[in-house]
């Protein structure tokens, strides 16, 4: 990922605030960077790539929050 997403709202409509956007898309570069470095070494300790990126894909997927989306 070269960029940041634009982040939006549950309308569609693009999130405005300067610190969220900020807030985001540091938490999204943080996970970016420990992902490279689970995927790295899995390949250094001889795991399958695939399955690898697999693994990181499905925890992703399982991802729930106890919080609702916040209606506009």
């Amino acid at each position: 990922m070269s960029r940041f997403p634009t982040w939006r709202k549950p309308s569609g409509a693009p999130v405005s605030c300067v610190e969220k956007i900020k807030v985001l898309n540091e938490n999204l570069a943080e996970l970016r960077n420990l992902a490279q470095e689970t995927l790295d070494d899995a390949l250094l300790l001889g795991c399958s790539k695939e399955q690898a990126r697999q693994i990181l894909r499905d925890m992703l997927n399982e991802l729930d929050s106890p919080y609702e989306e916040i209606p506009e």
